[in-house]
């Protein structure tokens, strides 16, 4: 994953998080992930009970697949991974998850700016209110409102961010609705991001077929690892497509 040439074929990402990955899960699910050939391992999560450094470790001693840090705060920046999301919480007004942590992180990424992916994290209410909500202290646009999504997600890409990610939330009831991914995709040209209440096979080919270039799977595999190798599958099954076409 590069920071101005992100791959827009499909991809599957990851995400494991320190606080609920270790020992005989982390082997376990590394182990599938290598075996499906997920693009990423990405890390992070809401809160920081354990060490950022150390799941990276372990999951550098089990893989070769590329870690991207996706972190929950700033006690989970590393320079241990590949690259880096410096995620800007744009659909709340937080202003220190708009720019406030960012001022402080900046000195520490200085030199990392060739692994920082810039990104607009946008949070979009699918169900029960999710622990994000609750950290950042800020409201999801609601599904209902995708003129919304649509006009957030714009704003990002003129501000110059390099991927939008549409989050639906840890232990969301659903997916991001196809219909608001399709409007994003229609009305941005940089990568598109989706993650969130994924928990089936369908469910990953309908968020690819809506526009998503990247699908970030967390709790639905820790539950169900399965559900990654389908992904993969899915994944390989719109990048043939994708290469007949071309």
């Amino acid at each position: 994953m590069a920071t101005n040439n992100f791959p827009r074929k499909k991809s599957i990402g990851l995400l494991l998080d320190p606080d609920k990955t270790e020992g005989r899960s982390l082997r376990r699910i590394i182990d599938t992930a290598v075996k499906c050939k997920t693009d990423y391992i990405m890390a992070g999560g809401s809160l920081t009970f354990n060490s950022i450094d150390t799941l990276i470790d372990s999951i550098r001693g089990l893989c070769s697949i590329p870690i991207v840090l996706f972190p929950g705060n700033l006690l989970q920046l590393s320079h241990k991974a590949d690259s880096i999301l410096l995620l800007s919480l744009i659909s709340g007004r937080n202003p220190e998850l708009l720019i406030g942590n960012h001022v402080i992180a900046a000195p520490y990424l200085r030199d990392l700016r060739n692994k920082i992916i810039s990104t607009g994290y946008i949070l979009i209410s699918c169900g029960a209110r999710t622990s994000v909500e609750y950290i950042s202290q800020t409201e999801a646009i609601p599904s209902s409102k995708p003129e919304i999504v649509v006009a957030t997600a714009m704003a990002g890409e003129m501000l110059g961010l390099s991927m939008i990610y549409l989050e639906a939330g840890s232990g969301a009831s659903i997916h991001i609705p196809a219909g608001i991914i399709s409007a994003v995709r229609k009305n941005i040209s940089i990568p598109l991001a989706v993650g969130g209440g994924i928990r089936n096979k369908k469910e990953v080919e309908a968020v690819f077929r809506a526009g998503a270039d990247l699908i970030i799977l967390g709790n639905g595999c820790e539950n169900d690892p399965e559900l990654l190798s389908d992904a993969c599958s899915v994944r390989n099954s719109f990048r043939k497509k994708q290469l007949l076409s071309e």
